[in-house]
């Protein structure tokens, strides 16, 4: 008894197509951004759905040499929002691709 070639065909073609479309998004996950801030917007991280931070914006009334164990605090507290952000748009992102199936390794 074989195993049905015509359904080993199909089912190589879609993994085929999954991996050439999990290529795309990981390009796509790289142009795309999330923001997160911390202290009512005196720090702003801008992440991509790469997890690489592309921009951090510290408003000037933090930067006092007294408050500095605060601003470390906020950009703590920014950069871990702004990478739970990126790693929700990746998971969500793929689960387009793999209509919701979890794949250990992938984000």
């Amino acid at each position: 008894m074989g195993f049905g070639g015509g359904n080993m065909n199909k089912l190589m073609k879609q993994a085929q197509k999954m991996q050439t479309d999990m290529a795309k998004m990981q390009d796509q996950l790289g142009e795309m951004t999330v923001e997160a801030t911390a202290g009512g917007g005196v720090v702003k991280i801008v992440m991509s759905g790469k997890q690489e931070v592309k921009e951090l914006v510290l408003e000037p009334e933090i930067l006092n040499p007294e408050e500095s164990e605060m601003v470390q605090d906020l950009l703590i507290a920014a950069f871990n929002e702004a990478l739970r952000k990126s790693q929700e748009l990746a998971a969500e992102q793929m689960g387009k691709i793999t209509g919701g199936l979890k794949i250990p390794g992938l984000f």
